[in-house]
C-alpha cells in the first residue's frame, strides 16, 4: 500500500486510509464489538495493543487514522460527542487557571465553560476573536493558558484568521484550540495554520448522516503536556466512543469530500438567493463577497464555504417562524452537516443570548438546489 498521507483527502476519505478487513478480505475494515480480549496459557495477552475495549479498539483506530490524515495531524483522539472532546481539552487547565472564549458561539459550549470555570475557579474571559485587534489585546492582557475559537461560528458565520490568532496566543505562552465543526477537515485544516489542536463535533458533517453521536481532537504536538493529559483523561474518564459508532463514522467519511463540495455549492446558491430577496434582511455566510470575513475564510478554507448560514427574515421572530413553518424540504430540526437540510429558528433554542428574533439558521444539505430555492420561495412569499 501507497504512503496514503500523500494521497488528496477524496482518496483517503473513499478508502477509509487504506483500512480493509485483512482476515476476510473484504473490502470494509470489520466491526468487532468485544469489550475485553483473550490471553495466551501464561497469561499473556493475544495483542498487547488489545486488552480492554476502553480505548483500544481496532475500529477505532481506524477512524482516529482516517481523521488524523484527513485533517493533516500527527494523531486523533475520538470521543463519544464534541462537548466531550472539548471538555477533555479544559479539564486539563488547573484551578485558578486562565481560559480565553470566543463570545457568541454555539451555546452549549458557552453554557459549559461558564459553569465549568466557576466550579474550578478558573478565570474565563470572552472576546470576539474575528476582531483581530480585540482578540490579541485580550491575549496581551489576559495571558490565558488555552484559547477556544470557533470559526466560522455557530450561528453567526463569523471568521477568525487562525494564523493571526494563533501568534496572538502564542506570544503569550498559551495554547490555541480551533472548533472547526462547521468547515469539516475537508474545507479547513487549522493545524496547518498554526493551532495547537483541532477540535468537531463529528456527530455533524464528519459523519453527515444525522445517526452519530461524536467528537475528535486533533494535534501534531503529540509530546505537549496538555495532549498528555487529554489521554489520560479520555483513558480514566472513560469518555470513549463505541466501536459501532466509530464504524458508522469511518463509512460516512467516505463520502466526506463528496458531501462537503455539493453541500458548499448549494449553501453559496442559497445565500446568494436569499441576498436577492425583498423580505430578508441580511444573510451571514462567508461565500459571500460582502461578508466581512470573506476574504480570510477564502484564504484559509478550501474548496467552499460550508454548509452552514443564517439569516435574517423581516418581521421579527413572528415572520420567522411563519417561515420556517411553510418550508416543506428543510426539517425543522437542531444540529447541522447532514445530508438532509434542516432549518431552526435561533431564538427559540436560544432565546436569552442575543440572537436576532427574526434569525433561522440553515443547514443545506445535498438535495437539488433548485428544489430547495423553491421551497425557501414558497415559504418565504412576495
Amino acid at each position: 500500500m501507497s504512503d496514503t498521507t500523500r494521497l488528496n483527502p477524496a482518496t483517503i476519505a473513499a478508502q477509509a486510509a487504506g483500512a480493509v478487513d485483512a482476515q476476510s478480505g473484504g473490502v470494509v475494515p470489520s466491526l468487532q464489538m468485544a469489550t475485553t480480549y483473550l490471553r495466551d496459557a501464561a497469561y499473556q495477552p493475544l495483542r498487547p495493543d488489545n486488552i480492554y475495549l476502553r480505548d483500544q479498539s481496532d475500529i477505532v483506530r481506524v477512524a482516529e487514522t482516517v481523521l488524523a490524515q484527513l485533517e493533516g495531524a500527527a494523531e486523533a483522539l475520538l470521543f463519544p460527542s464534541g462537548m466531550a472532546a472539548l471538555a477533555a481539552a479544559f479539564r486539563t487547565v488547573p484551578n485558578g487557571g486562565r481560559v480565553l472564549v470566543q463570545s457568541q458561539i454555539y451555546w452549549g459550549t458557552t453554557k459549559w465553560l461558564r459553569d465549568f470555570c466557576t466550579r474550578r475557579a478558573i478565570d474565563l474571559r470572552e472576546v470576539e476573536a474575528s476582531d483581530a485587534q480585540a482578540f490579541a489585546q485580550a491575549c496581551a492582557d489576559f495571558k490565558p493558558s488555552l484559547v477556544l475559537v470557533e470559526t466560522p461560528s455557530n450561528p453567526w458565520l463569523r471568521v477568525t484568521d487562525i494564523e493571526a490568532a494563533a501568534q496572538a496566543v502564542h506570544a503569550v505562552g498559551g495554547l490555541l484550540m480551533i472548533d472547526s465543526t462547521a468547515a469539516t477537515p475537508v474545507l479547513q485544516k487549522p493545524l496547518a495554520h498554526g493551532a495547537d489542536i483541532v477540535m468537531h463535533s463529528a456527530t455533524k458533517g464528519i459523519n453527515g448522516h444525522s445517526d452519530v453521536l461524536a467528537g475528535v481532537l486533533a494535534t501534531n504536538d503529540t509530546d505537549a503536556q496538555i495532549w498528555t493529559d487529554i489521554k489520560a483523561d479520555r483513558h480514566d474518564a472513560g469518555a470513549v466512543i463505541g466501536p459501532f459508532e466509530a464504524w458508522l463514522l469511518v463509512r460516512g467519511m467516505r463520502t466526506l469530500p463528496l458531501r462537503m463540495r455539493e453541500m458548499s455549492r448549494n449553501a453559496q446558491a442559497i445565500a446568494e438567493f436569499l441576498d436577492a430577496h425583498p423580505l430578508v434582511e441580511t444573510v451571514l455566510y462567508p461565500g459571500l463577497p460582502d461578508h466581512p470575513g470573506h476574504k480570510i475564510a477564502d484564504r484559509q478554507m478550501a474548496g467552499g464555504f460550508g454548509p452552514l448560514l443564517s439569516f435574517v427574515v423581516q418581521g421579527g421572530a413572528d415572520k420567522a417562524l411563519q417561515v420556517a413553518g411553510r418550508l416543506q424540504l428543510f426539517h425543522r430540526a437542531t444540529s447541522l452537516g447532514g445530508v438532509e437540510s434542516l432549518v431552526e429558528h435561533r431564538h427559540t433554542i436560544e432565546p436569552h443570548t442575543g440572537i436576532p428574533e427574526g434569525l433561522l439558521r440553515l443547514s443545506v444539505g445535498i438535495e437539488d438546489i433548485n428544489d430547495l430555492t423553491a421551497d425557501l420561495q414558497q415559504a418565504l412569499g412576495n
